[in-house]
Order: structure tokens, then C-alpha cells, then sequence
């Protein structure tokens, strides 16, 4: 059998998990979801679906893996042998590959970005000419594919190295680069003129222009922001050391992501209102409005590029955490060596990627259920996979799993204050699966 590595320090775990939560969701997709939705209103509605869908959920999957020490897969086979229970490790082992095949092509895009807005490429174009540039970039054959591979190969990379001396080693490096980044440009941002209103549309809450979607797309974000219904948070917590509070890492990661999404918003937003870009303007924000900005700032390339490397860092903290379900599954349960799963897993979802990728272009007119092959992938993901696996997770910890173990990982063998057992129990056996299902039956568009 091979030998089972784990975090070698509460630092490892905390850069870690919050790696894995904090991502392009944080930085690409939250501020333009926000913008969309009412600002500050929507801000208070994502932050109480954190606290009733992702901390119960996460700590769920975290009491899984710690107690079993196992994978996605292993997990589930451990506490309830010979049931139908292991269709949720299996429904995470697919939701990873399909998320990691988009995610590499995006965060692909972000690291030709960097290079670009760094040379100055973007220098007085027009807002057609970013679309053009974007659409052109990403329906082309082979520039994103390359630059998907590369993502892949550093990804592949820190993984193969193990957890300390991989994830935990890199994450410990990664996530201070973030933050220092993310902090040098919303300085940046606070100091533009008319960066004020960037901060009241952030902040003051507009209750008028929450709508009832709204709500429910702040339940999904909430939902697929934290990596949580994809085994990732339960295949860390598998390595996650028996003294750790398991309560403390989850509440933490969740601040951490937050906190980096309101950041992100803080870099964002009062650059869009200094140069009087719409706030609303969806996906492109990143990628065709925000590159507008930075070119007319002084050292604006440097800022650009700045922003981009925030984006591709981001990505990698998220990507290196899903692969490793993948890994993990195939070395623990066939017995595979972790450099050899590594490159197959990394090539398997790679060539899955490329596919997403030609599917913006030369495969654009082949279609599934109108839509193509990259927009699939994540509606399967973010969809349908996420949240059943997710509601599924809350079901198996709230109604099935021995409430023993349960107490034993929350209180580390009463070593911890158990008087929050009742609120947690509530929270996993109603609340987080009737939000759970508003968010699975939004997604699939019945309401």
C-alpha cells in the first residue's frame, strides 16, 4: 500500500483549504455576479448563504474524511459498506474532472492576459476592439490550448510533489502572493478619482434591485465558491491532523474566501466607476472591460498584468486541490504510484480541456443540448453534480452517519466544547438541504 501523507501544519491546512476555496470564482466571477445583482444587497444575502449552505457543508466533509482517511470514494465505501453511499464520492471524482477541464482553459486565458497587458498589447484599443481581441483569442486552435497545457503542467507539478512538500508547500507560498497582490491593486483602485462610488455600489445595500434570482444565484455562488460537493474539502480533510479543530479551519476558510471576494470587489469596482465602464457588464469584465482600465492608468500594464497573475494564482490554489481527488482516488484504491496518476489524471482532464477549448471555435457548431462542450461541463457542474453532491453530503452526515463520529471529529474526542452540536445538526439536517434544493432546481430551471 502506499504510504498516506498529511499537512504537517495548522498554516498547511488553513493555506490549503482556503486555497482550494478561494478562486476565478472569488476574482473573475463574483464581482461581475454582484454587479449584476444590487451590490451591498446582494453582498448580505451571499454572506448569510455562506453561513447556512458552505460552513455546515464544509465541515461535513471535513468530519468524513478525517475520520475515515480516506479519498472521495474510499470514504463513503469505509462508513457504509456495501450501499449505494459511494455514488456521492463518485459524482465528486466527475464533478472534479469536468470543473479542472473548463477551469485549465480559463485560467489559461489569465495567463496569456498577463503577458499581453504587460507588452502593452491593449494600448489604445477600443471597447470593440477588447471583444474582438477576446473572441478572436479564444476561438482560435492552438494559442489557448498551449497555454492550457502549460496551466496543466504546473498544476500537475505541485501534485505530484505530495501534500507537504507539494500542496501544503506551495499553498503556504501561493496564498500570501495573493493576498500582497490583491492588496497592491485595491490601493491602487481606492486612489482613482471617483472611487467612492465604486465603494457605495459595493456596500450600500439597495434592497430594490435584489431580486428574487438574485437570492438564488448568491446561494449558488455561495455553494460553488467554496469547492464544497466536489470532494475536494472532503479529501483534505482526510489529511487534516486529529488535533485540529475542524469547527475553526471551516469558519476560517470561509472568512478567507470571503474576505478575498470583497477584496476583489474593492479592486474592481471603483476602477470600473473611475472610468465609467458599467458595472454589469458580465464575464467580460475581466477580460475585455477591466484590460480598457488599466490602460489608462500610469503604469497601467504593470497593474494589468498584476491583476491577470491575481487570476492565474488564484486558479492554481483551486486546480492543484481538485486534481488531487483524482489523484488521490487512483492511488489509494488501485494502488498507482502518485507521480504516475498524476500525469495520467493531469493528461486525461487536459485533453478533456482541449475539447472545451476547440469547442469555442472550430467545434462551435456541434452542440449538446444547445449548448457546447465548455458550457456543458459546467453546467454539469455547477448544475446538476455540485449541489446533489452537496445535498447528499448534508443528508448522509445528518441522517445516516453515526452521530458518535460525528461528535468525536466536531470535539476532537471531547477535548472541544460541544455546546454548538444542536445548532450544527439543525443547520445540516434542514436548513443546508432546502437550500441546497432551491439551489439544484434553479440550476436545472424548473424555478
Amino acid at each position: 500500500m502506499v504510504e498516506r501523507d498529511s499537512f504537517g501544519t495548522r498554516l498547511g491546512v488553513l493555506a490549503a483549504a482556503a486555497g482550494s476555496a478561494i478562486g476565478l470564482g472569488n476574482i473573475w466571477r463574483f464581482p461581475y455576479i454582484l454587479g449584476k445583482n444590487g451590490g451591498g444587497a446582494f453582498l448580505i444575502i451571499y454572506l448569510i448563504c455562506i453561513v447556512i449552505i458552505g460552513i455546515p457543508i464544509m465541515i461535513s466533509e471535513f468530519i468524513i474524511g478525517r475520520s475515515t482517511k480516506k479519498n472521495a470514494i474510499g470514504a463513503f465505501k469505509k462508513l457504509a459498506p456495501k450501499t449505494p453511499w459511494s455514488i456521492i464520492g463518485w459524482m465528486g471524482l466527475l464533478s472534479a474532472i469536468a470543473v479542472l477541464s473548463f477551469y485549465g482553459v480559463v485560467a489559461g486565458w489569465c495567463m496569456n492576459y498577463v503577458v499581453s497587458t504587460a507588452t502593452n498589447t491593449f494600448i489604445g484599443k477600443t471597447a470593440q476592439d477588447m471583444t474582438n481581441i477576446f473572441t478572436s483569442f479564444t476561438s482560435s486552435t492552438w494559442s489557448p490550448i498551449l497555454w492550457q497545457l502549460l496551466f496543466m503542467f504546473i498544476t500537475g507539478y505541485i501534485v505530484v510533489s505530495g501534500i507537504k512538500d507539494g500542496i501544503e508547500k506551495y499553498s503556504k507560498i501561493l496564498m500570501p502572493v495573493l493576498l500582497i497582490l490583491i492588496i497592491i491593486l485595491d490601493i491602487r483602485a481606492l486612489t482613482l478619482d471617483r472611487a467612492n462610488e465604486g465603494l457605495k455600489f459595493l456596500f450600500e445595500p439597495n434592497f430594490n434591485q435584489l431580486t428574487l434570482n438574485g437570492v438564488f444565484i448568491a446561494l449558488g455562488h455561495a455553494f460553488f465558491s467554496l469547492s464544497i460537493g466536489m470532494g475536494t474539502m472532503l479529501t483534505y480533510g482526510s489529511y487534516i491532523n486529529d488535533s485540529e479543530n475542524l469547527k475553526s479551519t471551516a469558519l476560517k476558510v470561509c472568512i478567507a474566501d470571503t474576505v478575498i471576494a470583497i477584496l476583489a470587489g474593492l479592486a474592481i469596482f471603483p476602477a470600473v466607476f473611475a472610468y465609467g465602464i458599467k458595472p454589469d457588464t458580465g464575464a467580460g469584465l475581466a477580460f475585455m472591460s477591466l484590460p480598457l482600465v488599466f490602460q489608462q492608468m500610469p503604469l497601467g500594464n504593470l497593474f494589468g498584468a498584476l491583476f491577470f497573475i491575481l487570476l492565474t494564482v488564484a486558479a492554481l490554489t483551486s486546480s492543484i486541490s481538485i486534481l488531487e481527488v483524482i489523484v488521490a482516488y487512483f492511488t489509494e484504491e488501485y494502488n498507482f504510484s502518485r507521480t504516475k496518476i498524476t500525469i495520467w489524471g493531469a493528461s486525461f482532464v487536459s485533453i478533456i480541456g482541449i475539447i472545451c477549448s476547440l469547442s469555442n471555435g472550430v467545434l462551435k457548431k456541434y452542440t449538446i443540448f444547445n449548448m457546447n462542450f465548455m458550457d456543458l461541463m459546467n453546467y454539469l457542474s455547477a448544475n446538476i453534480l455540485l449541489p446533489l453532491g452537496g445535498l447528499l453530503i448534508s443528508i448522509f452526515v445528518g441522517y445516516y452517519m453515526d452521530k458518535k463520529i460525528i461528535i468525536t471529529q466536531l470535539y476532537n474526542n471531547g477535548t472541544l466544547s460541544n455546546k454548538s452540536i444542536s445548532l450544527f445538526m439543525f443547520l445540516v439536517k434542514i436548513v443546508s438541504p432546502i437550500a441546497i434544493i432551491f439551489v439544484f432546481l434553479k440550476g436545472i430551471k424548473i424555478i
